[in-house]
């Protein structure tokens, strides 16, 4: 399939939510989103790396990706809802909510936590927010999770803590400034899903792409300033990128994000939470970590060992048991 053809396949999915379903052909759905939007999102790892070894700092890679991913969105968004700027005036607030914390926030938590831990463990920590959002589920609504969900949940925990070899060798390096920084990125990851949640195609409703776009402009301005300001530090380069052995321009890393690990794993992602209850949402959200190091070993070669693949297959067993029923 080519690009073109899997952009249109997949703009197509996002707005496909609204005809009538069974139980069983709504969750296949919000999975088939869901994963294709962990997917893209763990394409993210290896082309942000690229623009980081070229010169870039992280706070310009995020820029260029919240940037791209909006200017795609919109153009999108355009020509498939002609009215979504008038929604998202209407929407003012959640919008400026979801782009600030979800988008902006996650990253620029993510980003700090790894200056202060090894990327495993604040990986880790950032995909604690499972067990949040059954936590903040379970104490909003005082209905306890089912033992499935409980058990799928902790099985998809164990299986990323192998995928992410944190009792590997290279003992990681915590402090608690960076624990700090990780864990806010899992707050920002339950709020990702507990807004997107709330949204679905109806007449009255927030429609994903309007939330995506508009989300992904505040976000990019939020990160924008915070780097003008001198809050963060910011760095542009346009030295080529090397991607798999393979050097192209800036500007195709550049790409990459913008579309794929941003534009559609966002649009794809609002809308698989939609059709998902949001805590089994979070949960195949945790995918994303064994699509980045599949990724990672496709275009960086770095292989999977034993326990990663070990860690695969537990989480996906996870993911299995605590399907919604």
């Amino acid at each position: 399939m080519t690009n073109s053809h899997f952009t249109h396949y997949i703009v197509r999915c996002a707005v496909l939510l609204a005809k009538p379903e069974t139980l069983d052909s709504r969750v296949s759905r919000g999975l088939a989103f869901a994963l294709t939007s962990a997917l893209t999102f763990g394409l993210s790892g290896p082309f942000a790396k690229a623009l980081m070894d070229a010169g870039w700092t992280p706070t310009a890679a995020v820029i260029a990706r919240l940037a791209g991913g909006a200017i795609a969105l919109a153009v999108v968004a355009t020509v498939l809802r002609p009215g979504w700027i008038a929604e998202a005036r209407r929407h003012a607030g959640t919008i400026v909510l979801y782009g600030a914390i979800p988008i902006a926030g996650a990253q620029l938590c993510y980003y700090n936590a790894v200056a202060h831990l090894s990327i495993g463990v604040a990986l880790l920590l950032e995909y604690t927010a499972p067990i949040l959002v059954v936590g903040w589920i379970w104490l909003t609504t005082r209905r306890r999770p089912g033992t499935a969900t409980i058990a799928g949940m902790m099985l998809a925990i164990a299986g990323i803590m192998l995928v992410l070899n944190i009792f590997g060798d290279g003992a990681a390096r915590v402090n608690t400034t960076g624990v700090l920084w990780a864990l806010g990125a899992a707050v920002c990851a339950v709020c990702y899903f507990m807004m997107s949640a709330t949204v679905t195609d109806t007449g009255e409703s927030l429609h994903p792409l309007t939330l995506a776009a508009g989300g992904l402009l505040v976000g990019g301005a939020v990160v924008t300033a915070l780097g003008i300001t001198g809050v963060l530090p910011l760095a542009f380069d346009t030295a080529d990128v090397t991607v798999a052995g393979v050097t192209a321009p800036w500007f195709v890393a550049v790409a990459v994000l913008g579309l794929f690990s941003t534009a559609i794993a966002y649009t794809l992602g609002i809308a698989g939470v939609a059709l998902l209850r949001p805590g089994f949402a979070s949960l195949v959200g945790l995918s994303e970590v064994l699509f980045a190091v599949l990724w990672a070993w496709v275009l960086i070669g770095e292989a999977m060992t034993a326990a990663q693949a070990v860690g695969a297959a537990v989480v996906l067993a996870g993911l299995v048991l605590a399907r919604p029923r």
